[in-house]
């Protein structure tokens, strides 16, 4: 099994985790992750190339927004809730809120 690197909770900052949420699709990432659960990243119909896809999970994965884990050629995101609420007390409410007020 590959092993995926994940920051440790208290190197979570707030600015690369504002910084990651900046994007639109990284910010849709993260409230679908929230409202679903574990996705695998694949079933995620995002309208960019593969290697973008890619590039917005690795930012959102170092950020400390979400962790990855491999399940043989399947790669399966979470969003690191218990860490994101020990660091940022009320992130992930606030990312649900501003989901909800969009649709």
């Amino acid at each position: 099994m590959r092993e995926i690197s994940h920051p440790a909770v208290g190197d979570l900052r707030i600015v690369n985790v504002f910084h990651a949420l900046s994007d639109p699709a990284r910010l849709g990432i993260v409230a679908r992750l929230l409202t679903e659960g574990e996705i695998a990243c694949a079933d995620f119909d995002l309208p960019f190339a593969k290697a973008t896809r890619a590039h917005h999970f690795r930012v959102l994965r170092e950020s400390g927004l979400i962790r990855v884990r491999w399940e043989g050629k399947h790669q399966y995101a979470a969003v690191r809730e218990p860490d994101l609420e020990a660091r940022f007390p009320g992130l992930a409410d606030v990312i649900r809120q501003h989901q909800a007020e969009q649709t």
